[in-house]
């Protein structure tokens, strides 16, 4: 014992002995375990084993496949299917070379099992049991292998068709802030195993097919050699080594045949189920039998059949009493959850339990200034059949994307956007939504919660069945599709979101909107602290002793209005200590703010580029322009009507034309009229940018595609 303890393992056995993912093993024993079988000789009860272990692994995957809620949550299932029907092959082989070399000693020489399933199954005659065989091969072979075969091809297809749909979705909502890069990941990778799943299934199947024709040949082979080898070698009478080796090679293929049929009945299971939270079995009973009329119509019809004379009456008689009786039951059970009485009686169990265990209601307090609430800067109303999506004991994940909305909406704009408080409101639809400012609504839309929304990007093909809609964030048409549409949605070109999606890009896109309204003092003076951490002296110099917060408020809010970043607050705090000196006017410092700023604009309107493709005035409008600002002041009201809406109309159809070519429609003016045409057109083009020509840097070179203003002609 002491001359064993002192042998050393060799490192790679000591490596296997202490692994800890064992099951990795698995794979290769089992591989192995099957090429034995095909080479070496086994006994009887070693192939009962394994022929009972091989109905079990069918039972397991046929199971399995039932409680599977997606395709992907049995992702293994295309290589169970290859390796079950290698492990009943290899299990063919052995069972020919024992029933070949030992069936003439009875019709227990391939084991216990084949002589069941020859016997018990069959009767013990081999004619019939040809007919049950061939019978299950054709259900197996052209029924279930082939029916599987076609739709896991068709999935497939989809499948491929659709994947830049979806991935241009996951890109959208990563752009949003609305999933993280982990979360996007996670998608994308989910997308490739989804189209991977359905080209592996439609290849699996093919050795299911192959499986059943070698099931029928190696039957047809057992049976003219088990002939051959009881009558040549062992001299046995042709009728008995007829029933013999016929009894062996049937009841071999049965064996091999029904766990092949159970098989490939989970592979039509997993390719054919729709995608859904629920399992197939939950499924089925839920949607088959959710509807009191049909058991009615369907008990009233096979009663109806008992009626008849020469029908088995008590057979059809009592199925279709028991249907009707069911039915009878599920709408006594509908009827007397949904009463009224019901409801009221519910309604006032639970009140009286609520008044038990409160406390005595205290006197009525005098009105203090504890009853004046503050009116919250942004706010989210939602319909009562929107709250699973902001309610986290019901796996909401609105709340999770709003804060995503604000860390990205802070590190892209510069500034924390405030909370946003969530309610219910009951004046609302019940899936409709409200987005307030400041306690006055800005946006309002619906979302129907169960359901996506399908917006059409302007490259999908086709339409949709649904409810016909719009974006409620941008204004695209959108089709509130079902959730089994989803796929064919994506595959057409349509963007798909879900519900949750829909208001968080909506929320998105309203506080980017409003962003200028959502910056007050509060976040000025949290901007100016957080700054101060890393240069204490440079706003120590500026505010107050050089500038008040409320104009550097002012300034910030320009910014902001005509969408610049204010993210390089270290920029915008040395401009303004360099020129405040001169002017205080806000006006004037956001000009000077915004020339200091410009290669940050200019890369915001056109990344990766260095030609910036503009619209500019036409040089006698500029004119004219600039003698009516120098009349009228910087507000621009000596502007002719007539002039103001020939500018609106031509500076809109240069803007389209933009565009249309893809291009961001930017106006490059002069330096004085940039804030009076920006405060302009602003209102009618809101996707319209101008910029002055100082804020425009060197290395950039400049490409007019459209005059406004150019008399045609």
């Amino acid at each position: 014992m002491s001359a064993l303890s002192n042998v050393k393992m060799p490192p790679w056995l000591q490596g296997l002995a202490t692994s800890q993912n064992k099951s990795s093993l698995a794979a290769p024993i089992f591989l192995i375990m099957m090429l034995s079988m095909m080479i070496l000789p086994l006994p009887a009860f070693v192939l009962d084993i394994f022929f009972t272990f091989n109905i079990a692994l069918a039972i397991v995957v046929l199971l399995t496949s039932l409680y599977t809620v997606k395709p992907l949550d049995f992702m293994a299932f295309p290589t169970v299917l290859l390796v079950s029907t290698m492990l009943r092959l290899s299990l063919n082989v052995a069972s020919t070379r024992i029933v070949l070399t030992e069936g003439h000693t009875g019709a227990d020489a391939a084991g216990k099992v084949v002589e069941a399933f020859g016997h018990f199954l069959i009767g013990g005659n081999y004619t019939v049991g040809i007919v049950v065989f061939i019978i299950l091969t054709i259900i197996n072979f052209i029924v279930v292998t082939k029916g599987a075969g076609r739709i896991a091809e068709v999935g497939a297809r989809f499948a491929l068709d659709a994947m830049p749909g979806k991935q241009m979705a996951i890109d959208a909502d990563l752009n949003a802030g609305l999933i993280g890069e982990a979360d996007a990941r996670k998608r994308r990778n989910e997308v490739s195993q989804e189209a991977e799943f359905y080209g592996a299934m439609d290849g699996a199947s093919k050795y299911v097919r192959g499986d059943a024709v070698a099931g029928i040949l190696v039957t047809v082979i057992n049976v003219i050699g088990g002939l051959l080898v009881g009558v040549i070698q062992h001299g046995l009478p042709f009728g008995e080594a007829a029933q013999i080796y016929t009894l062996l090679a049937i009841g071999d293929g049965l064996v091999a045949q029904i766990p092949s049929l159970i098989i490939s009945i989970a592979a039509g299971i997993v390719v054919s189920r729709v995608a859904s939270e629920e399992d197939i079995g939950t499924q089925m009973v839920s949607q088959l039998f959710a509807r009191v009329e049909v058991l009615y119509v369907t008990g009233g019809i096979i009663f109806g059949l008992g009626l008849i004379p020469g029908m088995p009456n008590l057979m059809f008689l009592t199925i279709g009493g028991a249907i009707l009786g069911a039915g009878y039951m599920m709408a006594r059970k509908q009827k007397v959850e949904g009463s009224p009485v019901a409801k009221a009686a519910k309604a006032e169990a639970e009140a009286a339990a609520a008044a038990a265990a409160a406390p005595p209601a205290p006197e009525q307090e005098e009105a203090s200034w504890q009853d004046v609430m503050p009116v919250d800067t942004l706010g989210l109303e939602v319909g009562y059949r929107l709250i699973p999506l902001v309610d986290k004991t019901q796996g909401g994940e609105l709340l999770k994307r709003i804060k995503g909305i604000r860390k990205k909406f802070a590190q892209e704009v510069g500034f924390l956007a405030p909370p946003v408080h969530i309610r219910d409101n009951l004046e609302l639809k019940p899936s409709a939504y409200r987005i307030t400012l400041k306690g006055v609504e800005v946006g309002m839309g619906e979302a129907f919660n169960g359901q996506f929304l399908a917006i059409n990007p302007g490259m999908a093909s086709g339409t949709l069945q649904g409810l016909v809609t719009t974006d409620p964030a941008f204004g695209l048409p959108a089709t509130w599709i079902d959730a089994s549409l989803r796929d064919q949605a994506q595959g057409m070109g349509y963007t798909v979101v879900d519900a949750g999606t829909v208001v968080a890009t909506h929320l998105n896109h309203l506080i980017s909107t409003h962003a200028s309204e959502l910056l007050g003092r509060a976040e000025v003076q949290a901007l100016l602290d957080h700054l101060a951490k890393e240069a204490p002296r440079l706003v120590e110099d500026l505010v107050p002793k050089m500038v008040s917060l409320s104009a550097l408020q002012k300034v910030l809010q320009n910014l902001l209005v005509e969408g610049v970043h204010i993210r390089d607050m270290r920029t915008i705090i040395e401009t303004l200590a360099e020129h405040t000196v001169h002017t205080q006017d806000p006006g004037d410092l956001t000009a000077l703010v915004r020339m200091a700023l410009g290669r940050a604009i200019v890369q915001q309107l056109f990344p990766g580029t260095n030609e910036l493709s503009v619209m500019t005035l036409d040089n006698r409008l500029e004119r004219l322009l600039m003698q009516a600002l120098a009349a009228s002041g910087p507000d621009g009201a000596g502007i002719e009507p007539g002039l103001a809406d020939t500018i609106a109309q031509q500076a809109a159809q240069a803007a389209q034309q933009q565009e249309a070519m893809g291009l961001t429609p930017v106006l490059l003016v002069p330096g004085p009229l940039r804030a009076l045409l920006s405060r302009f057109l602003r209102r009618a083009l809101p996707q319209l940018k101008v910029l002055s020509h100082a804020e425009i840097p060197e290395s950039k070179t400049i490409r007019v595609t459209a005059l406004v203003g150019q008399q045609p002609g």
